[in-house]
């Protein structure tokens, strides 16, 4: 039995490596996706830093499954995912909602898990971890609502309260209870 990519979408601030942690802190079931992206590294979230002329070779190598650019830097998903789902392994992923298509097209068992926020929950998230200006922050801000694209099957799940709940409501919709 294969493996789900899920992919954890939404807008800046919204938590979703925070929320990932806590769900493969919660369920043994569930591995998470390192990234590689063309940003410094920070200790707030796990990802390999490279350079973008690094990121362009390893492109070209095929070392990606899937790839993008946003917001000025370009994160990539390494194809070494396909193993671990090949093993059954459930992986989760932080993509950006606009690389789903291609991420639905690459894996077929893809579970899309869109988290949100009232907006005065991520403007103060998004101040708190102070990787962006004001105005940053702002255009941050004005793509909130954006959502997941047509054809793109998502569950919606509000991550304004307590994480716990918001694992919770997460993991039941991976793992329901078959009665």
């Amino acid at each position: 039995m294969s493996g789900r990519l899920i992919a954890v979408v939404g807008p800046s601030g919204v938590g979703k490596d925070t929320v990932m942690d806590a769900m493969i802190a919660a369920d043994p079931r569930l591995g998470r996706v390192r990234r590689v992206i063309t940003r410094a590294r920070t200790d707030s979230e796990d990802f390999q830093s490279v350079r973008m002329a690094e990121f362009e070779a390893m492109a070209r190598a095929g070392a990606f499954a899937i790839w993008w650019s946003a917001h000025g830097l370009s994160y990539g998903i390494p194809s070494g995912v396909e193993v671990e789902l090949a093993r059954g392994r459930d992986m989760l992923a932080n993509l950006s909602r606009g690389v789903l298509g291609q991420a639905q097209a690459r894996f077929p068992c893809l579970q899309v898990i869109a988290l949100t926020a009232r907006p005065e929950v991520l403007a103060a998230r998004l101040s708190t971890r102070g990787r962006e200006d004001h105005d940053d922050i702002a255009r941050r801000l004005a793509r909130a609502g954006v959502g997941v694209p047509d054809g793109v099957p998502a569950t919606m799940i509000d991550n304004s309260g307590p994480l716990d709940a918001t694992v919770q409501a997460a993991l039941a919709v991976l793992y329901p209870v078959r009665a």
